[in-house]
Formats: C-alpha cells, structure tokens, sequence
C-alpha cells in the first residue's frame, strides 16, 4: 500500500479471547501499526464512536469485527462498521458462526433473564430488579442496549466479505490474512481464509479403521499418544472441521471440539459431524446404537452445535408468537 491504510478492530458478544489473539502475533503488530493507522479499537486504544460515525463511508480499509450480535447496540456498531469500511471480516467463531454466546438460543430472554437475576443460588434480589431499556434518575434517562432473544451471527445483519475462523483464530492465520490484505491476495468475497481441508488431514495420529463399541468422556480415559482419538472413542470434531490450528488439540491428548467450523463445502457443522459418527459406530442393532449414542453423547447440542447453533440449520429452538402472529425471534 502506498500510504497508510485505516484499520478498526471492535468486539461484540464474546469472550475477548480474539482480542489476545490478534497481539498473539507479536512483534509483527509493529508492522501491523506500520501499515495501519488504527482508528478504532476500544480494547487498546481511546477511540469515541462518535468520531466513526462522522468518518466518510468506505474510509476504513479493514475492519475486524468479532463477536456475535446480542444487542442492539451490537447491531448497531455492525451496520455502523459496514458503512465505513471496504473489507469487513468476521474474525473468530463468534462472529462466524454465533459460537458459545449463539448457544443461548435454547432459550429466550425471559428465561435467561430469570436465571441470572432471580435463580441461582448467589443472587439477592428480594425487589426483583431486572435491566431496563430505560431508567429515569434525577440526572436524567440512563439508556441500555436491547437484549435480544435471539444471538444472530455477523453475516446474519451484514454483508461480509471474508471469514477468519476459530476460538480464536491462530496468530499465524491472523498474520496470514493481514499480509494477504495487504498484498490484495485475497480469495473471492465470501471466502473462508484458511485451509480447505480438515484437522484430520494436519494430525499426526494414525489412522485405521474407525470401528467404535461406544463412546467415552474424556475423563474416563487416558488415550495414548499416537492412535486416532475417535478409534480410541473419544468424539473428536476433527473428521468435520476445517484446518488451520495445526491440530494443536489431538496432538496432546485433547479431542478437536469444532472451533474452526465445517471444512469447505458442509452447509451445516451439526448434521456432518452426526453423520460422520453415525458412518463409525460398529452395529446395526437398533437399540444397541441407540445406548451407544445416549450414553457416550449425554450432550447432543453442545457436541455437535457448540460453535455453531446461531449459524446452522436448526439457529434456534422455536419461540413463541405474540399477537399478531410474530415471532419474538424478531427481536
């Protein structure tokens, strides 16, 4: 680049794991800050939302956006981002595909709102104050986002051009994209930056064939250092999931658990991974499959749709209509 692109970095709905990861790539931030000037990034730097919205449309070469979309506020900075930038990507799972913050969509907000201030065991609320939208104080109205019922992925308010998956992304991933922006090698809109392969493809296991009698915790078993973990019964994602880490977690002893998404060309994470499992089990008893699955997946939603329930087919369980036949979803 010529001269000194513009670069924004926000944080939605996530852990902020993403916002380590992009100093993961350590002294190459310096190069980074050398061909960006850094505009927005509440993190690390004091930039005013203000100052974003008095800039001009498509002035922001690369925005960064991770985190899914919980609030209107959220919402808001994602159009807001989508205006002023030329690139915006949906850096990580959370804004990729909804990742553990879209696992609240099986429930609703009345539900997940009585659990946090009224339920659990450490609250103490005996005038069963919950967050209002609106609070008049004698300063004046105090204002709060909208809590919506449903976690929506970024792509699912805006248009994104690229994806940059995991939880979080590797720092060499992030480099990679950052130079490929940079050197304006990127693939075709719409595009996944990274591998298009699977982390079984990058894991050192061995691999047979993966005849499996039942499944196990990982707690149950220590699994040994070179057999694959799936055909030692452990469910590891890493038959569905899209390279790129490395295989850091099956390399010592920890099942893949999906965090890089469907390999190129699944449609949904869930339905792969199932059927994959189903290929494997070694009987063709009804009922003896039925106890392999009950007792070795005590948890079908969190193995299968842990990262990406907001972004699957299935995004949600159902909600009730108000009134006039719409649904809360909506909201």
């Amino acid at each position: 680049m010529s001269e000194k692109g513009k670069l924004a970095i926000y944080w939605a709905a996530s852990c902020g794991g993403c916002e380590i990861a992009v100093l993961g790539i350590n002294e190459k931030i310096l190069d980074v800050a050398n061909a960006f000037d850094i505009v927005l990034w509440p993190v690390a730097i004091d930039a005013k939302v203000h100052s974003i919205e008095k800039m001009d449309d498509k002035s922001i070469d690369l925005c960064l956006f991770n985190g899914a979309i919980r609030t209107s506020e959220q919402e808001y900075m994602a159009r807001l981002l989508r205006a002023k930038s030329k690139v915006l990507v949906a850096f990580g799972s959370c804004a990729h595909e909804g990742c553990i913050p879209g696992l609240a969509n099986v429930t609703n907000r009345e539900e997940i709102f009585q659990t946090a201030y009224h339920d659990t065991p450490s609250t103490d609320n005996p005038e069963g104050i919950r967050p209002q939208t609106e609070t008049e104080v004698d300063e004046g109205m105090l204002y709060l986002p909208i809590f919506y019922d449903t976690v929506k992925t970024l792509d699912q308010c805006v248009e994104v051009e690229y994806y940059l998956p995991g939880c979080p992304p590797e720092p060499e991933r992030i480099w990679d994209a950052i130079v490929a922006i940079l050197e304006g090698k990127l693939p075709a809109p719409g595009s996944v930056i990274g591998a298009e392969t699977t982390v079984c493809d990058e894991c050192p296991r061995t691999r047979e064939e993966k005849r499996i009698k039942e499944f196990k915790r990982t707690w149950e078993i220590i699994p040994d250092t070179e057999t694959c973990l799936l055909e030692q019964g452990l469910v590891c994602c890493g038959i569905a999931t899209r390279a790129g880490c490395g295989a850091l977690c099956p390399t010592v002893g920890s099942p893949c658990i999906g965090c890089y998404g469907p390999n190129e060309g699944v449609e949904d994470f869930g339905a792969r991974m199932m059927t994959a499992l189903a290929s494997v089990i070694d009987s063709e008893d009804p009922e003896e499959i039925d106890r392999i699955i009950h007792e070795g997946i005590p948890d079908p939603i969190g193995t299968f749709y842990r990262f990406s329930l907001a972004a699957s087919e299935l995004r949600r369980t159902s909600l009730a209509t108000d009134g006039d036949g719409q649904s809360a979803a909506s909201a």
